[in-house]
């Protein structure tokens, strides 16, 4: 029994033959356009999906950080996370971003619940990189939690957010949590939504199809470059569990029902 009756949409709309696990990562980037994501993922709830929203919060970090006199630090794409700016960062993905989008959701209608990785040990990570700090590489995901929370008809709203030895908390890139709980949900569909329009090929134009061997060539002849490079790499590696994992960008991220049916992406599709 579900925690409340769901109510289809109208519209061509993909009604799963089975409840499903779906991941959305909404960016932080692309949080000023989150209110027509929430949407798309409210209609996927209502329509038999069991969405699991992954967020990050990066800007929002960082002007919090400079209101506090800190500056924000980088390596390699990663944020440099000593002790002050954990605490920022897990008051801003927790205690601001978090709450905000379950608030959103149940204004919906949907039955939305926030976690971070740290509850009941659902992301465990590594802390391998000295020069990173308090920064959590290769995650491991208990889907227990998540899994309970589908089953009853709950959306979990979930902050990037792990335990590391000795269960100290670490930052975790939400790209990373994303993935991992995709393939331990065994998840049909993964979409991150932020501000890049999807992966583009030599001569600058977004791919709406990108088969695991053209991305493995791109990713050769060096026509995916910069942050894109691991991103794609980490998809290929998940389409092991994951069907179809999706790049897209959040100010035209609508439809998602239909991009899960098939219809063609406005971004890209890998897989």
């Amino acid at each position: 029994m579900t925690t409340q009756q769901r109510v289809a949409p109208t519209g061509p709309l993909l009604r799963p033959s089975a409840q499903q696990p779906v991941v959305v990562k909404l960016g932080g980037s692309a949080l000023d356009a989150a209110d027509a994501v929430l949407d798309e993922v409210a209609a996927l709830w209502r329509a038999g999906w069991q969405p699991v929203l992954v967020h990050g919060g990066g800007p929002l970090i960082d002007a919090w950080l400079r209101r506090l006199g800190l500056m924000p630090q980088f390596h390699d794409g990663r944020r440099v996370t000593d002790a002050a700016t954990l605490e920022v960062a897990r008051a801003v993905m927790v205690g601001v971003i978090n709450a905000d989008l379950v608030r959103r959701l149940v204004a919906r209608g949907v039955p939305a619940i926030g976690l971070s990785g740290l509850d009941a040990g659902l992301v465990r990570a590594q802390q391998r990189d000295p020069v990173l700090g308090l920064v959590g590489l290769d995650p491991r995901v208990d889907p227990t939690p998540v899994q309970m929370l589908l089953s009853t008809g709950y959306l979990p709203v979930i902050a990037p957010l792990a335990l590391g030895p000795n269960d100290i908390c670490l930052n975790i890139n939400a790209d990373d949590v994303a993935l991992a709980l995709a393939r331990a949900l065994v998840a049909a569909r993964l979409a991150f939504i932020s501000d890049v329009a999807g992966v583009r090929d030599g001569a600058g134009q977004v791919i709406a199809q990108l088969a695991p061997r053209q991305a493995t060539q791109l990713l050769r002849d060096g026509a995916i470059t910069g942050g894109m490079v691991p991103k794609v790499m980490a998809c290929l590696a998940a389409l092991d569990t994951v069907a179809a994992i999706y790049i897209l960008d959040g100010a035209g991220a609508t439809r998602l029902g239909a991009l899960f049916a098939g219809e063609a992406a406005l971004g890209t599709r890998i897989g």
